[in-house]
């Protein structure tokens, strides 16, 4: 018996490294083909450039970066207030069967996949936004959007199990006290599971800045700095899905140097959300 213990806690230990193995070969392959022309151009030069055309030697990505930022604070902007209403609801309000329902109706909405986001926002927000605000269509607030459901059901769930997991003495003593259920809400339950839903909101963020294929269907494509939400952008993402296939030489290798960026903002991402969740943990 201590024998066959021992044989499993080996395994799993090993299926472990092994995983850890894989992740620092894959950093280390990214780093071995993007270093060079970072090297070559400079850190500087690579990520605040303002031109990108391989083909004359330009590897700027600085407007790609800022699409990606305002694509992703814009997602951020459409998610939020919709997920926190939703998580408020269904811990707060909603009867045991309610939730049992619609929890799961919204994970479900992280299982679709990003292409068929992508269609519906071709086909219904191109002729909306071009209606209501102008423009072609393909643009950040399209892709904001439809970016904004697709983090929903991550930040939503993560808030809900944050929320339940105040302790219910809290609600009883605000009550106690006087205070309404949504005052007991806005200034007890809400800041005492801050960290979970920080959490949450971060490994949104961490979805939203890697996702590529909606993006490249609704955000435009085109490698400007944009001036405002209507102004077509490339993001990190699609910019590597869209040239890697024909890219060589320098060329490729600033691609994967564009991974590089992409690598060390998720890792800088995961290790924020990591941090706020240990502190909630030890408070």
């Amino acid at each position: 018996m201590k024998y066959r213990e021992n044989l499993i806690q080996i395994g799993l230990l090993l299926t472990a490294l092994s995983t850890i193995a894989i992740l620092f070969l894959i950093a280390l392959f990214i780093l071995h083909e993007g270093l060079p022309i970072i090297l070559k151009v400079g850190i500087k030069g690579f990520i605040c450039g303002s031109h990108w055309s391989p083909q004359q030697g330009h590897f700027g990505i600085f407007p790609m970066i800022i699409g990606t930022v305002w694509i992703t604070i814009g997602a951020l902007l459409v998610s939020l207030p919709l997920s926190l209403s939703c998580a408020i609801y269904l811990s707060e309000f909603s009867t045991t069967k309610v939730r049992a329902v619609l929890k799961p109706v919204i994970e479900l909405l992280a299982g679709i996949p990003s292409v068929v986001y992508g269609f519906i926002g071709m086909v219904v927000l191109f002729p909306m936004v071009r209606n209501y605000f102008g423009g072609t269509g393909p643009c950040i607030l399209s892709a904001a959007i439809i970016l904004g459901i697709m983090i929903l059901p991550t930040i939503t769930s993560i808030a809900i199990d944050s929320l339940q997991a105040v302790p219910y003495s809290f609600r009883e003593g605000s009550l106690s006290l006087g205070a309404t259920r949504w005052q007991t809400i806005r200034m007890v339950i809400l800041p005492a599971a801050k960290s979970g839903i920080l959490s949450g909101i971060i490994l949104g963020v961490g979805r939203a800045v890697g996702e590529t294929m909606a993006v490249i269907m609704i955000a435009g494509n085109s490698v400007i700095i944009p001036g405002s939400f209507l102004d077509p952008v490339r993001t990190l993402t699609a910019n590597i899905a869209l040239e890697m296939n024909y890219a060589t030489g320098d060329h490729r290798q600033a691609l994967f140097a564009t991974g590089i960026v992409l690598f060390i903002a998720i890792i800088i991402l995961n290790i924020i959300a990591n941090t706020i969740a240990r502190r909630g943990v030890e408070k």
